[in-house]
């Protein structure tokens, strides 16, 4: 437990320390900009529509759409959580899954 917690203070210390020593081609960092949003994109994708291997119902889909279109208009973070749950409970109340 030790040695994890040693090795993941370092990895993280190494990014700052060698920020200055480590010269990037902006290709690459173009490259790793995007691929963090695509990376995001598909961990949304497969939390929001996967429960296991099937198919999580159409309450939660409608809940995260909510929460983006609210995140787009700048709301408050808690009104677009609230909003967000209360669309996915209101449809599962519904009796939609």
């Amino acid at each position: 437990m030790l040695l994890l917690s040693a090795g993941t203070f370092a990895f993280r210390f190494a990014g700052p320390a060698l920020r200055t020593k480590v010269t990037v081609a902006p290709t690459v960092v173009r490259l790793l900009e995007a691929s963090s949003i695509v990376l995001l994109a598909a961990l949304v994708a497969t939390s929001t529509l996967a429960e296991g291997h099937e198919f999580a119902g159409y309450a939660r889909p409608a809940g995260v759409l909510t929460a983006g279109v609210l995140a787009w208009y700048r709301l408050p973070f808690l009104v677009i959580v609230l909003s967000a749950a209360a669309m996915a409970a209101g449809l599962r109340l519904l009796g939609v899954p």
